[in-house]
C-alpha cells in the first residue's frame, strides 16, 4: 500500500482530481447505502440533491489527493483570514483549529505547521487510528513531517493536546466527527440530534486557548486550495453544554459557505461505536 501511495504521489493534482471525481461517482453508484445517507443527510440541511450533486465528486477527490498531501511535492495554496490567526498565536494562550468534514482538512494541518510551525512550534492534530492493517503504517509514515504532530482519540491523546494548548501551541481537530460513546452529547445538527464530541469545547474552557474556524476550499482545475479562516461569531460560552451546541452551530455555518465540498455521506447521525 505504501508503495501504491509513493507512486501515485507524483501525479498532477488536476489529473488525481479528475481521477477522484470518477471514484467518487463510481463509489455513489455502486452502494445503495452511501446514496442513501447522502441524500438523507443534505435534505435534514434543506440542500435538494441538485444542489449537493458536487460533493458526489469531491468525496472522490479528497481520496484521490491523499497520496500526493502525504507523499508528494508541496501543492500551491492561498490563504484568507490570517490576520486573526496571527494574532491568536501572537496571544500565546494556544489555538484550537475546527473545520467540518469540508473540502481538504488535511491540507489546513499542512499549512499550519509549514506557515507557523517555525515560529510556534508543532500542531497536534487529533487522528483515530487506522482500522485497517494495511494502512496503518502509510498513516504513520506520511503524518511524520517537520512542525506536525499526532495525537490518538484517546485519554494520552487528549492530555497531549491540552499540553500543548498550555505551551502556547495549537491543536486542530474534526468536531463533527462522531466520537466513541461515553465521549460526547446528543446535541442538534442542522435539526436533528447527533452525537457531538465534548473534547473541542473542552480544550478551549480547560486552557483559555483561542478557537479558529478553519477549512480547506478545493480550487477548480487542480489549482491547488484555498484556506480559509475566521473567529467564532460569537465567544464560546463558559457552559460546557452550551458550548458544544455552539460549535454544532459553528460547523453548520461553516458547511452553508460550500455544501458542494462537504461529505455529506459521512454517517453523521450514527449510534456511536463503544469505546475498546
Amino acid at each position: 500500500m505504501l508503495t501504491l501511495f509513493r507512486l501515485v504521489s507524483g501525479w498532477p493534482l488536476a489529473l488525481l482530481h479528475g481521477a477522484g471525481g470518477l471514484l467518487g461517482w463510481l463509489t455513489w453508484l455502486a452502494s445503495p447505502t452511501y446514496r442513501r445517507r447522502f441524500a438523507e443527510n443534505a435534505a435534514q440541511a434543506g440542500y435538494p440533491f441538485a444542489t449537493v450533486r458536487p460533493a458526489v465528486a469531491h468525496a472522490g477527490r479528497m481520496a484521490a489527493e491523499t497520496p500526493r498531501l502525504w507523499f508528494g511535492p508541496p501543492v500551491p495554496m492561498q490563504w484568507q483570514g490570517t490576520e486573526a490567526v496571527d494574532a491568536a498565536y501572537a496571544a500565546r494562550k494556544g489555538v484550537v483549529f475546527l473545520t467540518p468534514h469540508m473540502g481538504c482538512f488535511e491540507i489546513t494541518a499542512q499549512g499550519l505547521a509549514a506557515r507557523y510551525g517555525p515560529d510556534y512550534g508543532p500542531i497536534t492534530v487529533l487522528y483515530r487510528p487506522a482500522r485497517q492493517a494495511a494502512l496503518a503504517p502509510v498513516i504513520e509514515n506520511a503524518r511524520r513531517r517537520e512542525g506536525l504532530e499526532t495525537a490518538p482519540t484517546t485519554l494520552a491523546g487528549v492530555r497531549q493536546m491540552i499540553k500543548a494548548l498550555r505551551a502556547g501551541r495549537a491543536v486542530g481537530l474534526l468536531p463533527d466527527q462522531v466520537p466513541p460513546d461515553g465521549m460526547g452529547q446528543w446535541v442538534p445538527f442542522f435539526g436533528k440530534q447527533a452525537y457531538t464530541m465534548t473534547l473541542a469545547a473542552r480544550l478551549v474552557l480547560q486552557t483559555g486557548a483561542t478557537p479558529m474556524l478553519v477549512w480547506g476550499e478545493r480550487l477548480p482545475r487542480g489549482q491547488g486550495f484555498r484556506l480559509r479562516f475566521e473567529p467564532l461569531s460569537e465567544p464560546l460560552s463558559a457552559d460546557l453544554d452550551t458550548a458544544v451546541a455552539q460549535i454544532n452551530r459553528e460547523m453548520e455555518r461553516l458547511i452553508r459557505q460550500c455544501p458542494q465540498q462537504y461529505l455529506w455521506g459521512y454517517g453523521r447521525y450514527k449510534t456511536p461505536r463503544p469505546e475498546k
